[in-house]
């Protein structure tokens, strides 16, 4: 983070000094000591020299301490104590911004048969994890403890789910599901894990105590992603070629419902509340979104070429949406259900996933093999990490 002038910050505001005086008692002594104190900051920074700083005001002759028998004016005392202020909330506003509050990335990444683990604070790769076959999503356990990692195994007949260890970035697990596994999403209580796998038309149940798969549950033809309510209660399931969601019923993993959408549905996200769930339709270019109350569409929104994958906000209120074709990501308002930013990332985005703190969106680039972070607050790109293996897909961060 780029450091703060104060010197020139206050420079600026001199001019505009000329209101009564607010009342406010400010002894000179204190007045000095704080100006001293950042003139060490000002040269701790390498910042004093030149027009505008604090040096050239601190070291006049008009700023001594309260032995100097000089006088100040009344009209240069209260400049001067208004100077204090401005500058004191400056030093609390700009000198306390919080950097990037640290979590971790992980990145199965398609052709290196690993995962990258990114520490968003330091934004670098820290650990490359081997796994399966071409790993393409993951997720993390609610209690940040394990990522849960689906190995497609391709052509191969390994078909199966890596449990990495958040603790040593370590395979702990492997558990067998059915064929060519894509999408994987917990139960808010971490007992269960759903795991879609797509070539079986079926859904894995797994108990993640036990690491053993307990249900299958048919679905329709080529699922894609899974995502489960806040409550736990359901489980929305994309399938590709039939062009439509299945809902399951959690309590007895059975489908309830098959809610008709857009083309070619891949990846999905529940609002926060659970009453909302935006669903990514690859082939129409749209989001449809989902009303639980009644288990049908009540929008479409228009976004880029080809989008593959969602998140959400913590908060609810922004979606963003990684569209593969175009290389840019779209954000939508869920207020409104309009995108209000298009920002440009690497090439061919597949994933995205949001920090706990919704400050910023991590989007994995198949073809760039990065991840570029965008900040949700300016909706513009924040930083680029690089040193991620070849062709990332999923993304997933600990919460």
């Amino acid at each position: 983070m780029a450091s703060i002038n104060f010197g020139f910050l206050i420079a600026a505001f001199t001019g505009l000094l000329e209101s009564p005086s607010t009342g406010i008692k400010v002894s000179d002594r204190c007045f000095t000591y704080a100006s001293e104190r950042w003139i060490k900051m000002d040269r701790a920074h390498g910042k004093t020299r030149g027009v505008g700083t604090l040096t050239p005001m601190i070291r006049s002759k008009h700023l001594q301490t309260p032995k100097s028998k000089t006088r100040l004016g009344n009209r240069q005392r209260q400049r001067l104590r208004q100077l204090f202020w401005i500058a004191l909330f400056l030093s609390v506003s700009f000198g306390s911004v919080p950097a990037a509050a640290q979590s971790y990335a992980y990145v199965p990444t398609h052709k290196s048969n690993s995962v990258s683990v990114i520490n968003t604070s330091t934004r670098s790769v820290i650990a490359l994890v081997p796994v399966g076959i071409q790993p393409l999503q993951a997720a993390i356990s609610p209690d940040g403890a394990f990522a849960f990692v689906t190995d497609s195994g391709w052509f191969y007949p390994n078909n199966d789910v890596s449990v990495i260890s958040t603790a040593t970035n370590s395979v702990v697990a492997t558990i067998p599901v059915g064929r060519f596994p894509v999408g994987v999403a917990f139960t808010p209580n971490g007992a269960l894990a759903y795991v879609v796998n797509q070539n079986s038309n079926n859904v894995s149940v797994i108990d993640t105590t036990a690491r053993t798969v307990v249900a299958t549950v048919n679905v329709g033809v080529n699922p894609w992603g899974v995502a489960v309510t806040p409550n736990g209660s359901f489980a929305y399931v994309t399938n590709q070629v039939s062009n439509n969601v299945s809902l399951i019923d959690t309590a007895a993993n059975s489908v309830i419902a098959t809610i008709p959408v857009g083309s070619n549905p891949t990846g999905l996200t529940i609002t926060p509340d659970g009453a909302f769930v935006y669903v990514t339709n690859y082939s129409s270019n749209s989001i449809s979104v989902i009303s639980t109350a009644t288990n049908t569409v009540v929008s479409t929104i228009a976004v880029g070429n080809a989008p593959i994958a969602v998140a959400i906000t913590p908060n609810g209120k922004f979606v963003y949406v990684p569209n593969s074709v175009d290389s840019t990501v779209s954000v939508i308002n869920t207020a409104t259900n309009t995108v209000v930013a298009q920002v440009i990332v690497g090439s061919v985005p597949r994933g995205v996933a949001i920090t706990p703190d919704g400050a910023f969106a991590y989007v994995s680039n198949r073809m760039s093999n990065d991840v570029s972070v965008i900040n949700t607050a300016t909706n513009t790109l924040a930083a680029t990490v690089l040193g991620v293996a070849a062709l990332p897909e999923g993304l997933a961060i600990k919460p």
